[in-house]
């Protein structure tokens, strides 16, 4: 049975040119236009399917034997009464006023959720997510930029599925937009190789098998893959920046981290940012 798309309630932002509005607004027609079809055309496959490309874009996702996670239909939480959304022209701080834990990627179906990433009334502490960098001059280094900077919140979910693949998810928000993209050139993506090097992964560089059409409209994205030796185990991970909130995606798996899963997830979670 066809099952609806997500049912976004954040608008694309507008651009100060008339003709810049006008492309926008007709590509986020097209755009949605495009994924009510495909979902449509695949059923049950929509509530986790990478819904920005097409499915020939991405190696790996040309069949419905692809590897993919099944995902619960994705809704974002709603706006307190009078609140603009993030990228609306009037938010001139940029900032998410839904509730940041609502904005966590759900776990997939047969996941073990990580309880250790549940921190306290859904707040993960900032010296457990510091647990990702295990330099220790590193972590020193990120624990001032983050306290520098006013580092309002921290949500996080993690869960391991039954192949082995552990995902841990880490929404990082400050005051206004500006500071979370300081914060990005900082340490948090946009290198070819990452400033801080998060536990296991010291041989990261950019990710090329992530293709561009998976680009999630305002939302930015540095993915990166180990590079061979790696070890017992392959880590991939990504850098998102949405307005006032910086996201970290991690997967790691014994022997190869898979390409797919771990596109799907980045691009679901910019989804629910951007």
């Amino acid at each position: 049975m066809p099952v609806a798309p997500p049912a976004f309630a954040f608008a694309d932002p507008p651009a100060p040119e008339k003709a810049r509005k006008d492309r926008r607004v007709l590509r986020a027609v097209l755009r949605w236009t495009a994924a009510t079809v495909v979902f449509a055309a695949v059923g049950t496959s929509a509530t986790y399917g990478i819904t920005e490309m097409k499915r020939t874009d991405v190696p790996g996702l040309a069949t419905e034997s692809d590897g993919r996670w099944e995902y619960p239909v994705l809704t974002r939480p709603p706006l307190p009464s009078g609140s603009p959304a993030p990228f609306a022209d009037e938010n001139t701080a940029g900032a998410h006023h839904a509730d940041l834990r609502e904005l966590v990627l759900p776990a997939p179906k047969g996941a073990k959720a990580d309880k250790a990433l549940r921190g306290e009334d859904g707040w993960l502490a900032t010296e457990d997510f510091l647990t990702e960098f295990p330099s220790e001059e590193d972590s020193k280094e990120l624990r001032q930029l983050l306290t520098d900077n006013g580092l309002r919140h921290i949500a996080a979910r993690g869960w391991t599925v039954p192949d082995g693949t552990h995902t841990r998810i880490y929404l990082l928000q400050f005051d206004t937009a500006a500071v979370a993209e300081k914060l990005r050139f900082r340490g948090f993506g946009y290198h070819n190789r990452p400033p801080f090097a998060v536990r296991g992964a010291e041989g990261s560089v950019l990710d090329a098998g992530f293709r561009a059409a998976s680009q999630v409209d305002d939302v930015d994205r540095s993915a990166y893959v180990e590079s061979e030796p790696y070890g017992a185990e392959q880590i991939r991970h990504a850098y998102l920046g949405a307005a006032d909130t910086i996201a970290l995606v991690i997967q790691s798996r014994k022997g190869t981290a898979k390409a797919v899963p771990f596109q799907q997830t980045v691009v679901l979670q910019a989804q629910l940012l951007g």
